[in-house]
Order: structure tokens, then sequence, then C-alpha cells
């Protein structure tokens, strides 16, 4: 496949790069409809806050998608979640995130708490090996784009997939106005 968001970087299938994913990324991919349709690039750690990369790559900021581990309490109960939006958006933790998760108060995980959970490095979480009972949500913008760069798993990489593909990751909802 050719990646038109893809800058200056090399995109491979990310299936034949195992080594550039976070190990439940890695296991996660056999979900993906069409695995070989999902492109890895590495990158400079350093480099992989959004931003950065965008700048340093040539990769178009709003074909960036972001994802943040939320987390609310409801009787006790800790609840997840993923968020799904485009970097030139924020998601509605408060309010639309709040009321799918149904918690008096939702927020961003503590990183650590995310880093465990997960499996995932900070700064390269991504939805695609997130646990099963964990709604991934995806703010509509992201499932119409027919490319993103997301992360990996890990910051010395990115993943390049279509919002059609994320929409279609088991536990994924398509929420309208996630993003404000």
């Amino acid at each position: 496949m050719t990646w038109t968001i893809a800058g200056s970087l090399t995109v491979v299938p990310a299936p034949t790069r195992t080594d550039l994913l976070a190990e439940p990324v890695a296991k996660a991919l056999a979900a993906v409809a069409a695995p070989d349709a999902v492109g890895v690039t590495e990158i400079d750690p350093a480099l992989a806050d959004t931003a950065a990369f965008c700048e340093t790559y040539g990769s178009p900021l709003e074909a960036s998608a972001n994802c943040v581990v939320v987390a609310g309490k409801r009787a006790g109960e800790v609840r997840f979640a993923a968020a799904l939006v485009l970097a030139t958006t924020r998601a509605d933790v408060n309010g639309v995130i709040k009321r799918r998760l149904d918690v008096r108060k939702a927020s961003f995980a503590p990183m650590d708490e995310a880093v465990s959970l997960t499996g995932m490095e900070y700064g390269g979480i991504t939805p695609v090996g997130l646990p099963a009972d964990w709604p991934i949500l995806i703010d509509k913008a992201v499932a119409d784009a027919p490319e993103l760069v997301i992360g990996s798993g890990i910051r010395g990489s990115k993943l390049l997939i279509s919002g059609a593909a994320l929409a279609a990751l088991p536990g994924a909802e398509v929420i309208e106005d996630l993003a404000k």
C-alpha cells in the first residue's frame, strides 16, 4: 500500500516488523481485517510526540490521531476506556466520555497505571491491542479518515492505518463529537 501521509518515512507492512510493535499490538494485528493494510515505520523515540514527529518527518498533523486512556469510578469500580481523536482536537473527557463510562468524574488515567494495564509505552499507547474489556471510543472524524498515523505501543515507531480499520476493532464505538 502507498501511504500519502508518510512524509519522509519508509513504511512496511506491520506484520513483517513485529519488532517495532509492543507485544499486545503484534498479537492484536490478527484481529484486524487486513493486517497487511496496516503499516509500520521506525522513528526516533525522542520524536514520538505528535508535533515533533510531524515536523521532523513531514507527516501532516491533521492525519495524526492520539489515543488517551481515561478512567472513572462508579460505586467503587474503576472503569477504563481509550479515546482516539485527531491530533488537532481534544477528547471531551468530562462530557461525552464521562457519560459513556457512566461515571461521576472522568480523567486521564495516571501514566504508570496506563502503561501497566496496556503493556505499552507512555507516548505510544494505541487502540490496537488494548485490554478486551475496554471500550475504544473513536471520534467520527478519525473513523472517516482514509489514512492515519497512530502509536504502535512503543515510542520508536508509528502505525499507519485507515479509520475504517480502527472502527472495525473489537470493542470500537464510533462517536459523533467525541472530540472538540
